[in-house]
């Protein structure tokens, strides 16, 4: 059984790798409890094998803008239409999975990945029902905006 910290601390140092290599931008584990407000984004990506769940990473609208922006090398006046953004946050979803699924490929087998979808709305959330369990770790990108990462997962049944 991979254990909650185990994951906090996969999921962060990959969104790192993605963030710092990808994007060329920060991001710093935040202790703020805050929950994102108004318009948001969200990426999730599911998954199964000997492990099964979905990783996501939501955001509010200007934080998924910088991140779209910062992707495709455009400058910060630049525009972008919402499904721009979105398939960029989709695109860096697949890629921080990419990233945990190779960081536990020691201690997991047979993890399959799905395409990532997006969603947009406000007090986003995922869920897989009962059995579960949930690990998230809230970041700061750019010292400036908040965005959560979340892991709900299983062990598969037999």
């Amino acid at each position: 059984m991979i254990d909650e910290l185990c994951l906090n601390d996969t999921l962060l140092a990959s969104a790192q790798e993605v963030f710092n290599t990808m994007i060329s931008g920060n991001i710093e584990f935040c202790k703020n409890e805050q929950d994102i407000e108004g318009d948001s984004f969200l990426g999730s990506i599911t998954f199964k094998g000997s492990l099964e769940g979905c990783l996501t990473i939501c955001c509010g609208v200007s934080c998924a803008k910088t991140i779209a922006l910062k992707m495709l090398a455009m400058e910060p006046c630049e525009e972008l239409s919402e499904e721009e953004i979105g398939d960029a946050l989709g695109e860096v979803t697949n890629m921080v999975m990419g990233s945990v699924k190779s960081r536990l490929q020691n201690s997991t087998s047979n993890i399959a990945v799905s395409i990532p979808t997006v969603v947009t709305g406000q007090k986003l959330q995922n869920s897989l029902g009962e059995g579960t369990t949930k690990t998230c770790v809230k970041v700061k990108l750019e010292n400036e905006y908040i965005a959560e990462l979340s892991m709900l997962y299983k062990e598969a049944s037999e």
